[in-house]
């Protein structure tokens, strides 16, 4: 499961942007790692003005994005720095592209600290999680078929 948390302004984004912002996001799970797609999560929070400070100083026109990776991890430097800018163009018409200043950082848990309704989930690219991204939903699975 990638959890992202979007810290912006209120009234930043619509909620088209939303939807539109939380289909790019979703897709490049989708088409990068195979996630299934229930696994993407986006929340917004949205804060008053006055209510973000940077180095002492109010700003209303910050965004900062904590991701926390648990369905995938990424052990070699290189597919880091892909993600990173990978995930960065994608929101840049979000953020940068609308003079917004921008912060995002991932953080990675290991996958043996989750489960999804109670089920723990099973190994990337088993034929358990195939099915997973097929139905779009958890469903529990035989340990054969968990990779």
């Amino acid at each position: 499961m990638p959890m992202w948390i979007v810290h912006a302004p209120a009234g930043v984004y619509s909620t088209e942007d939303k939807k539109n912002l939380t289909e790019i996001i979703t897709q490049f799970y989708v088409d990068t790692v195979a996630l299934p797609k229930f696994y993407v999560v986006v929340r917004f929070d949205e804060y008053p003005v006055d209510s973000m400070w940077v180095g002492g100083q109010p700003v209303n026109d910050f965004v900062r994005v904590v991701v926390d990776h648990i369905a995938r991890q990424m052990d070699d430097p290189a597919i880091r720095e892909l993600c990173m800018s990978m995930l960065s163009e994608r929101f840049a018409p979000f953020t940068t592209d609308r003079g917004l200043h921008t912060e995002i950082h991932l953080d990675e848990t290991p996958i043996d600290l989750w489960r999804v309704d109670g089920i723990k989930p099973p190994r990337p690219e088993s034929e358990a999680e195939k099915k997973w991204a097929r139905d779009n939903a958890p469903s529990p699975y035989e340990l054969a078929d968990a990779g």
